[in-house]
């Protein structure tokens, strides 16, 4: 049987959730020079580089972005950044990904980072779940959906059609 896929956020919504998002990232480091963007290979790399395109329009700020490479089924298993962490400590971060589910793709990059003295580390998300496994949680999120455990919500990142669906 195929389930019918529902259409959470459109591709306005996403663009506004973005802005709305950026100007919450530069609040929080309105002091700093430099940020990073670290976004979580595919998705959240994705949204990475529209919230950093977002930043640039309103802040001052050098936004650098790195991808956090993982395996999201198996978290414990090698975590690689595009950015060596030595060149990032002392660093205020933004780690990114498109849906906060369960908490273990988060965490585990968070982990990973903290293995250098950063300045701080925040978190965003476009969709955050509420179905945490992990004690961590989401500092810029575009929206919670309470979902079912059996329901998948999938970000599609498109040229002129950004959306989310409920599968």
């Amino acid at each position: 049987m195929l389930l019918e896929k529902n259409q959470i956020l459109d591709h306005s919504k996403i663009e506004r959730i973005l802005m709305r998002m950026a100007y919450q990232i530069y609040e929080s480091n309105v002091d700093e020079t430099h940020i990073v963007l670290a976004g979580i290979k595919e998705n959240g790399f994705l949204l990475a580089k529209k919230l950093k395109t977002e930043v640039e329009k309103i802040a001052p700020l050098k936004v650098i972005l790195c991808v956090i490479e993982m395996d999201k089924k198996s978290p414990l298993n090698t975590i690689k950044t595009s950015i060596p962490l030595q060149e990032i400590q002392s660093t205020s971060i933004v780690v990114i990904d498109d849906v906060l589910h369960s908490g273990s793709t988060l965490i585990h990059a968070v982990k990973y980072i903290l293995e250098v003295p950063v300045k701080q580390i925040k978190t965003a998300v476009l969709i955050d779940r509420n179905h945490k496994k992990f004690p961590v949680k989401a500092d810029f999120k575009g929206i919670s959906l309470s979902t079912s455990l059996n329901e998948n919500v999938s970000v599609i990142f498109e040229k002129n059609n950004n959306r989310a669906v409920l599968e």
